[in-house]
């Protein structure tokens, strides 16, 4: 029996006798890289879901659809949209009874995170969550040094209400005050650690 793909297309199976070539080195041990923060944390909150460790979720950013095109019955295209308000942060859920709220930030720069990547009304909401007992941070990857930093709210607000006399956060100051996010398989950002290891 032939089977064929839904585009008409006869399936042909590849021979047994042919053999993959493996990768070389260098490719083996860079296979994952490119993928984005957003990508890792997904595939870890999705790991904590499945796990019944933890439900936290990437928030829904609020669209106002103005104008929809329907070019056929069964498809539907959205050709005007505005952002209803400024979004808050970009994670929040639930740990062991805990409320999480989080946001993710990548930078290139291997020395300083700019703070312009954080807005007045994000630092506001992080505030408020700390002051209802929640747990608030950021996690901010340095891309090229393939480092992922947990930072808490607390020390980043520190550095946004004194940010007339900078404009960026030093490297260092996430090394002193912030933890190196362990990085698995499974879960790849596994900031989950930093929260048992520090807000036991």
């Amino acid at each position: 029996m032939a089977f064929r793909y839904p585009n008409g297309k006869k399936y042909s199976p590849l021979a047994k006798d042919k053999k993959k070539k493996p990768l070389p080195v260098s490719a083996k041990d860079y296979a994952n890289r490119g993928m984005s923060l957003e990508e890792d944390i997904n595939a870890t909150n999705e790991y904590y879901l499945e796990m019944n460790i933890a439900v936290i979720h990437k928030k829904p950013t609020p669209v106002q659809i103005v104008n929809v095109d329907y070019p056929s019955r069964s498809a539907a295209k959205i050709t005007e949209a505005y952002f209803k308000q400024a979004s808050t942060t970009d994670y929040n859920g639930l740990y062991q009874g805990r409320y999480i709220d989080f946001e993710a930030k990548e930078t290139r720069n291997k020395t300083s995170f700019p703070m312009r990547n954080i807005h007045d009304h994000q630092a506001l909401h992080m505030k408020r969550i700390i002051a209802q007992g929640g747990v608030a941070f950021l996690l901010v990857r340095f891309t090229l040094l393939e480092e992922v930093y947990f930072f808490e709210a607390r020390h980043f607000l520190d550095w946004y209400d004194n940010s007339e006399a900078r404009k960026s956060i030093p490297k260092s100051a996430f090394e002193e005050n912030g933890y190196l996010v362990p990085q698995s398989y499974q879960a790849r950002v596994d900031y989950l650690q930093i929260i048992d290891s520090h807000y036991s």
